[in-house]
């Protein structure tokens, strides 16, 4: 996806190709932050459907917004891509209003790759740290 593009890429662009993502768009609310080389940022903005019975960030909305950091970071520049095994791990209770998740690329073969996707608030509370391993699709045109 977005082979022939050059960094930066447009943002309106990945926006509108990952707006078909209606879960962690429109059910979470991602938003896409930031797609360089680098790092992808997505964000979401906290409202109280996010939260559980014990007054918590439920942990599904923020593997959710890891796994769209993830979805965008590994498809950028790759063949079609999916992540074959996630293991995030709770490090904080959330403090802000505002989540952040920070999606790298460890390592980018040609039929695997290695990232890592951390999650924060917007007070800088270091909230998971999701580790996955993708697998390259061939394209079926």
């Amino acid at each position: 996806m977005f082979e022939d593009q050059e960094y930066p890429i447009d943002l309106a662009i990945v926006k509108e190709a990952f707006s078909r993502d209606r879960f962690a768009t429109h059910a979470l609310g991602a938003v896409v932050e930031k797609v360089d080389a680098d790092e992808v940022v997505c964000s979401v903005a906290l409202d109280p459907v996010h939260f559980n019975a014990h007054g918590n960030v439920m942990g599904g909305a923020i593997f959710t917004l890891a796994d769209f950091a993830l979805a965008i970071a590994c498809n950028v520049h790759e063949t079609p891509t999916v992540s074959i095994s996630n293991t995030i791990n709770f490090l904080s209770g959330v403090k802000g209003t505002r989540l952040y998740a920070h999606a790298r690329t460890n390592r980018s073969g040609r039929q695997v790759g290695f990232y890592t996707v951390t999650v924060n608030d917007d007070l800088g509370t270091d909230i998971a740290v999701m580790e996955a391993v993708c697998s390259r699709r061939p394209r079926t045109e």
